[in-house]
C-alpha cells in the first residue's frame, strides 16, 4: 500500500523526516519497502493562465496562445492540446525548463510561429498516463508560482508491506493511528458532520443472508452533475495511492476507502430494479463484472442484487448492470459491513484481487459505515452537487463487540525478556485505542472495533513490543540448564535419510503443503483432498495427498529453464482424508529425470531407468538395518506406468510406491520424458532394527552357482525366500548375476542365475556340506516354484 506523507501528516505529524517515518514504522511491524518521490524531477514549470487563444494560421490542430506566467509580460506559446482555451489555468514550462527524463525546453518556431515555452500535460510531467490535453489547474492559483509548490509535488510516498492480519491499517487513518501511538503525537481526526436530507427519497434494502451481510447503509442522491470534474487535489491523492481518477462519483468512493479504510460502491439509480437485496447466489447465476468479465456464482458467494439479477459481487467488485455511466445523475451509495469469512477466498476463486476484497476479507471496522457515508456524501455534494436523501441504516443483527482479553504484566516481561511496568503497558495499549482496566498487575483489555487480530494475551504482548519498538528490545542471553537429549537407535532420523540421498546426487526441495488441485487430480484422480478456506492463489487451493505434485511442479519449472538432469527429494507431511477424518503422515519422496549420470567422457549417455531409482530406494531402506524385510511387488497406481511401477512392502504391509510417471500424464504436462518417482511412509520404513553384535566367521566361504528356469511371473522375492529357508544359517549372501530369455528357454519362462555364498561360524564347510545345501535348495525350488535346473 502506498501512503502519501503529506496526507499522513495531516492526520498525525510527529515532525519526522521520511527516513524516520520508514524506520519507526518498520520497527513497529509495518515494513516500509520503498521511499519514493510523489513526482519525477523537473524544474522551471510554473502556474500560468491562457489569456488569449487563437487558431494557428497554418495548422488546423495548433493554437497560438498568449500566456501570463507571472513575468509581467504575455508570452506566445504554440500548443496542440484540444482543451487549450482562454481563461484556463495550466502548467507552463518556461524556456530553460527541464522536463522528466531530462528534456530541456528551448525557444522554437512551429509552422512559422515562434513559441516561448511549452504548455504541459499531466503525462508530460509524469503525473498521469492521461494525454487528452494540457493540465487543468484550479483557477485560484497565482501565475508564476512554482508548480511543485502549488501542487505539493515534493511529497514522499511510503510503500508499506502490511501483514495479512492488519486490515485495519489499509488506510491513511489506520496508519495515522499507528504513527500517533508510536510517537505519542496528537491524532487529528477530521470532523464529519451528518449531511441533512434535502429530499425524502429512499431505496429499499433487504438483508436475507444475516450471517454474512448483517449491515447496510444506503443513500439516494439525485441531481448529481455528470459533467463535473474531480478536483486536482483529489486526483493527486488518488494518483499517489496508485489509483486512476475516473469520475467524481467513483473517485469519491475510492478516496473514502483510502482515507478511512471502508470500501464503498455507487450505483446508477435508474438501472436498479425495485430494491436492493444482500443474499447468497442462486444456482446457475452469472454476473458480468465492471471489467466485463462474466463469472459463474457459487452458492456460498454473497451478492448484491436488485429484483431481477445480481448487480455486484459483495465485498469484491460491482457489476456492469448498475455501474456509473457518463450521464449518471441519480446515484445510490452503498456502505456495507460483511463478515470476513464470507468474503475470504471468493475473489481469488475468480482470479480477482481488488482493493475492496483485500479489506473486507481482513476485516473492516463495523462501526465505520455511517461515518464513511457522511464523508462521501459531503465530498460528492461539494464536487458535483446534488440533493441527498436520508442515510438509511439496515441491520438485521447486532455485531458483537470484541471480547476482552486478560493480560498479566509478568507475562509481558517473561515473553519479551525485559522489565515493563503495568502503567507502561496500560499506556501503550491505551494509545492503540484499547480500553484498559487495571487491577494490580492484571489488565482487562477491550480491543477497539477495528482490531480483528486481538484475541489472546500474546496478541497484546506483541502490541507492547511493536509500539515500544523491536529495536529497543535488547538481546539477553538465556540461562537454562542444558540436558543432552536421549538418542535412540530404534529409528532412522530425517537428517540421516536426507544425507544419504544427497550423497547419491539428489538435492533437497521444499515445496508448499498446498498444491494445484488440477495437477493433484491428474496424478490422483478421484482422491479426496482438503480444500483451503482462504488459499493464497487458485493454483494453491488444496492440501497435498502426496509429495509428488510439488516435486513434479519443481521438475516442470526446471525443465522450462533448460535443465536436462534433475534429482530432487523432499521430506514432509501429506494430508489424507479418510472417512471424513484428516490424517497427517510424514513421508519422504524423490524424483529422477534425465541422464542416469552426469555427462562425462568415460560413460555412455543413457536415460535414468527404474533400476537406477530402485537402487537409491534400496540404499535408503537399508538404513533401517532390515533390508531383508522389504520387497518390491509389481503393482500400479493411476499416475504410474502400469509396467514400470511397484508397491514397496515391509512384512506384507504397503509402505511406499516406486515407478515411472504414466505416459498420459507426462504428455499432458508436456514433458519429453517421463520421470521416475518414489514415495515412502517415513514412520513405517524407518523404524530401525536395533543393531546387535554378530560374530564374524574366521572360516573360509564357499560359492556355489545355480541356474534355474522358472515362470516369467516368478518374483525374485519368492526365490530368495525359498533359498534362505532351504540353505539355513550357513547362507551368507545370495546374488542374481544373470537373467536370460531366448533360445533354449521356453516362451513364457526365464532363466535366472544365482550365486550362493556359504560360510559357517564354527567350522570350515566341506564340499560335501555345500553339496548337501545345494541339494536341499534345488529340491525346494523344484517343489515350491516348479523350477527346472538349467544345465
Amino acid at each position: 500500500m502506498k501512503v502519501s506523507l503529506d496526507w499522513l501528516r495531516s492526520w498525525a505529524n510527529p515532525q519526522w523526516d521520511a527516513a524516520t517515518f520508514a524506520h519507526r514504522l518498520t520497527m513497529a511491524g509495518f515494513e516500509v519497502e520503498s521511499i519514493e518521490p510523489a513526482a519525477p524531477p523537473f524544474s522551471g514549470i510554473v502556474v500560468a493562465t491562457i489569456v488569449e487563444c487563437a487558431r494557428h494560421p497554418d495548422a488546423d490542430k495548433l493554437s497560438v496562445c498568449k500566456v501570463a506566467s507571472g513575468s509581467g509580460e504575455l508570452l506566445q506559446v504554440v500548443c496542440g492540446a484540444p482543451n487549450a482555451r482562454a481563461g484556463l489555468t495550466t502548467a507552463f514550462a518556461t524556456v530553460g525548463a527541464t522536463l522528466p527524463g531530462g528534456m530541456a525546453i528551448k525557444r522554437a518556431k512551429l509552422r512559422g510561429v515562434e513559441s516561448f515555452g511549452m504548455l504541459c500535460s499531466a503525462r508530460e510531467l509524469g503525473l498521469s498516463e492521461s494525454h487528452e490535453g494540457i493540465l487543468e489547474l484550479p483557477a485560484g492559483l497565482a501565475d508564476g508560482q512554482d508548480l511543485r509548490v502549488a501542487l505539493g509535488l515534493d511529497d514522499t510516498l511510503l510503500e508499506l508491506n502490511l501483514t495479512p492480519n492488519r486490515g485495519d491499517a489499509l488506510s491513511v487513518a489506520g496508519v495515522a493511528r499507528e504513527v500517533a501511538a508510536i510517537s505519542g503525537c496528537e491524532l487529528n481526526v477530521p470532523a464529519v458532520e451528518p449531511v441533512p436530507a434535502a429530499i425524502a427519497d429512499v431505496f429499499a434494502v433487504r438483508l436475507t443472508a444475516p450471517a454474512a451481510g448483517p449491515k447496510f447503509v444506503g443513500r439516494v442522491i439525485r441531481g448529481v452533475n455528470p459533467a463535473a470534474q474531480t478536483p486536482l487535489w483529489m486526483r493527486e491523492r488518488l494518483r499517489r495511492a496508485g489509483l486512476r481518477a475516473i469520475s467524481p462519483v467513483v473517485d469519491v468512493t475510492n478516496y473514502v476507502m483510502l482515507e478511512l479504510g471502508q470500501p464503498m460502491h455507487a450505483y446508477d439509480l435508474r438501472r436498479l430494479d425495485s430494491h436492493i437485496e444482500v443474499r447468497l447466489a442462486k444456482p446457475g447465476e452469472v454476473l458480468r463484472l465492471l471489467d466485463g468479465k462474466d463469472v459463474p456464482l457459487a452458492a456460498d458467494e454473497l451478492v448484491i442484487a436488485d429484483a431481477s439479477a445480481p448487480v455486484g459481487l459483495a465485498g469484491i467488485m460491482g457489476g456492469e448492470k448498475g455501474g456509473i455511466a457518463a450521464d449518471t445523475s441519480d446515484v445510490f451509495l452503498e456502505v456495507a459491513w460483511f463478515e470476513p469469512g464470507a468474503i475470504a477466498g471468493r475473489a481469488r476463486r475468480h482470479g480477482l484481487q481488488t482493493d475492496a476484497s483485500q479489506r473486507f476479507e481482513r476485516g473492516v471496522d463495523p462501526q465505520l459505515q455511517e461515518r464513511a457515508m457522511e464523508r462521501a456524501t459531503r465530498l460528492l455534494l461539494e464536487i458535483a452537487g446534488g440533493r441527498p436523501g436520508p442515510a438509511v441504516v439496515t441491520s438485521v443483527r447486532a455485531i458483537a463487540p470484541r471480547a476482552t482479553v486478560r493480560l498479566e504484566t509478568r507475562k509481558v516481561q517473561s515473553l519479551l525478556g525485559m522489565p515493563f511496568a503495568t502503567a507502561q503497558v496500560a499506556d501503550i495499549l491505551g494509545r492503540l485505542g484499547m480500553a484498559v482496566q487495571v487491577a494490580g498487575d492484571v489488565l482487562e483489555v477491550a480491543p477497539p472495533s477495528w482490531r480483528f487480530d486481538i484475541s489472546i494475551a500474546q496478541d497484546l504482548i506483541e502490541e507492547v513490543a511493536r509500539i515500544h519498538g523491536y529495536d529497543e528490545i535488547l538481546p539477553v542471553e538465556a540461562t537454562m540448564s542444558q540436558r543432552a537429549a536421549s538418542a535412540s537407535e530404534a529409528g532412522v532420523t530425517a537428517e540421516r535419510a536426507a544425507l544419504l540421498l544427497v550423497d547419491r546426487g539428489y538435492q533437497e526441495a521444499i515445496t508448499y503443503t498446498f498444491v494445484d488441485p488440477t495437477l493433484q487430480q491428474r496424478l490422483f484422480e478421484g482422491a479426496e483432498s482438503l480444500p483451503l478456506a482462504n488459499p493464497i492463489s487458485a493454483e494453491l487451493g488444496v492440501m497435498r495427498v502426496s509429495l509428488w505434485p510439488g516435486l513434479v511442479q519443481a521438475l516442470l519449472e526446471n525443465a522450462r529453464r533448460q535443465q536436462d538432469r534433475v534429482r530432487i527429494f523432499e521430506l514432509g507431511n501429506r494430508f489424507l482424508v479418510r472417512a471424513g477424518q484428516l490424517e497427517e503422515r510424514a513421508s519422504i519422496a524423490g524424483l529422477a529425470w534425465g541422464r542416469a549420470v552426469p555427462e562425462q567422457w568415460s560413460a555412455d549417455t543413457r536415460p535414468v531407468d527404474f533400476y537406477d531409482l530402485k537402487a537409491d530406494v534400496e540404499a535408503l531402506l537399508a538404513l533401517a538395518g532390515a533390508a531383508d524385510e522389504f520387497s518390491f511387488v509389481a503393482g500400479a497406481v493411476d499416475c504410474l506406468h502400469p509396467g514400470r511401477s511397484a508397491r514397496i512392502e515391509r512384512a506384507g504391509a504397503t509402505v511406499g510406491w516406486i515407478g515411472q510417471l504414466h505416459p498420459r500424464v507426462s504428455k499432458e504436462l508436456e514433458l519429453k520424458d517421463a520421470p521416475y518417482l518414489f514415495e515412502l511412509d517415513f514412520a513405517a520404513c524407518f523404524a530401525a532394527r536395533v543393531p546387535r553384535f554378530s560374530e564374524i566367521s574366521r572360516f573360509p566361504v564357499i560359492r556355489r552357482d545355480l541356474a534355474i528356469v522358472v515362470e516369467e511371473s516368478a518374483r525374485f522375492d519368492s526365490i530368495r525366500s525359498v533359498v534362505k529357508a532351504a540353505a539355513g544359517e550357513d547362507l551368507r549372501d545370495l546374488t542374481v548375476f544373470d537373467v536370460y530369455r531366448g533360445p533354449g528357454v521356453e516362451s513364457g519362462r526365464k532363466s535366472i542365475a544365482l550365486g550362493l555364498i556359504l560360510q559357517a561360524t564354527s567350522r570350515t564347510l566341506t564340499d560335501a556340506d555345500a553339496d548337501a545345501v545345494m541339494a536341499s535348495v534345488i529340491a525346494r525350488l523344484q517343489g515350491e516354484l516348479g523350477a527346472v535346473i538349467r544345465e
